[in-house]
């Protein structure tokens, strides 16, 4: 068999389009590795479109808010003012939800663009409370953190004793006073606690009397018919250093109309009042020379149908003890009263100081007359009301001596004790 020729141009040709064919194969190849390269270096996990500001970017949702509370979870002894504290980073508080073991919440404030929280008050003692916070990023991403923490348990503590009592009907005079069993060394703290209201409104101011009384009034006696309310929120409120109050109450007072009698202790004459409308004029005795009656603005803080005066009590000695005085209204703490008379002469009344200070009406002995004029005052006036002594040759008397808080000016009692 005769062998085929070898067509050497076709050999050629053919060799060329072999290179060509496995120098594309080849680009491709390499530029698929180039596009795998830079997809894997520029990825980072994620698509330029999913980066967070600043390049911070998450994929798994993530908040960047961090939630700070103090005092620290599980705490036990923790300071009832100061202590608690609600703080975000990287975002801003949308609820704080903080409250005792009584399910009563605690109300605060946000300050700082959200990003802090303080309660608005003191907290209680031995108390032990919840917190619940949520905040977010400027992604709207939610951060949670839940926290538990006890208050302090105190060794000591300390209450007020108040006057008048919750749901009595008094006179236009009658202050609101608070006597506490414990020296008071934070009185700003205390005052703090202590809220006194009036409908019709009316401007309260406290003035101190030492550290163990602070009492309210506004500047003109009460108007007929006021409703006060006095509310303690005393619990928790450190007092003295490691002494704290314990009470938490509300007590309403009404007054019931606005009686003034004023005793002139040179005419020995007592001209009653009521609402500004005099309704009665009744003769007295005052103090004598020696033993003048107090003057000023006293109120009426206690009354008995029959009681005993000692003179021992009061500095007198034994110049006098009479078991059963009748119709008494006390008038100061160091002794002054306004009270039925029935050992001195009717006709000496409106004629005669005789007294040893008190103000003394005509009565009978016994304290059962309806007719005579101490049983007559006695009848007709209310804890609270007003007897106002004038032209005695005595001192005015001294605004914490009993409740007669109005011997001293607006501005003097809103200076503070």
């Amino acid at each position: 068999m005769a062998k085929e020729k070898l067509n050497p141009s076709a050999i050629r040709e053919d060799s060329r389009l072999q290179w060509i064919g496995g120098s594309a194969v080849g680009l491709l190849v390499l530029l698929l590795v180039l596009v795998l390269t830079l997809t894997m270096c520029g990825s980072g996990g994620s698509s330029a479109d999913d980066k967070a500001p600043g390049g911070a970017g998450k994929d798994d949702g993530t908040s960047d808010a961090v939630v700070e509370i103090a005092p620290k979870d599980g705490s036990d002894g923790v300071a009832t003012s100061g202590a608690l504290e609600v703080g975000v980073t990287e975002g801003k508080l949308t609820r704080v939800a903080v409250k005792d073991d009584k399910d009563k919440t605690v109300k605060g404030t946000l300050r700082k663009r959200a990003s802090l929280w303080k309660p608005d008050r003191h907290l209680a003692t031995g108390t032990k409370y919840t917190v619940d916070v949520l905040a977010e990023d400027a992604e709207g991403r939610e951060s949670a953190k839940h926290a538990t923490f006890s208050t302090v348990v105190p060794k000591d503590t300390f209450v007020g004793y108040f006057t008048p009592e919750d749901g009595s009907k008094v006179g236009a005079g009658m202050p609101v006073s608070l006597n506490f069993n414990r020296s008071i060394a934070d009185r700003e703290a205390v005052e703090r606690a202590v809220s006194v209201t009036a409908d019709p409104k009316v401007e309260i101011e406290g003035h101190w009397f030492g550290d163990r009384r602070l009492d309210f009034r506004p500047e003109e006696y009460w108007a007929s018919g006021t409703d006060v309310t006095l509310k303690l929120d005393l619990n928790g409120v450190e007092g003295a250093n490691g002494v704290y109050g314990t009470q938490r109450k509300t007590v309403k007072f009404s007054v019931g109309r606005q009686q003034v009698s004023v005793v002139d202790a040179k005419k020995k004459t007592m001209v009653v009042k009521r609402d500004g409308k005099k309704i009665k004029t009744i003769p007295i005795t005052s103090g004598t020379d020696e033993n003048p009656t107090y003057n000023g603005k006293m109120v009426i803080s206690e009354k008995h149908k029959v009681t005993r005066m000692n003179g021992e009590t009061v500095g007198f000695g034994g110049e006098y003890d009479i078991k059963d005085v009748p119709h008494a209204m006390r008038l100061s703490t160091s002794g002054t009263f306004i009270h039925g008379n029935y050992w001195t002469p009717q006709g000496q009344f409106g004629q005669v100081n005789a007294s040893h200070g008190c103000v003394g009406l005509f009565d009978k002995r016994g304290g059962n007359s309806s007719s005579t004029p101490g049983a007559w005052f006695y009848e007709n006036s209310l804890v609270g009301d007003v007897v106002e002594v004038k032209n005695s040759n005595d001192e005015t008397i001294k605004p914490d001596n009993g409740l007669n808080v109005w011997n001293m000016d607006w501005k003097s009692w809103k200076a503070d004790g």
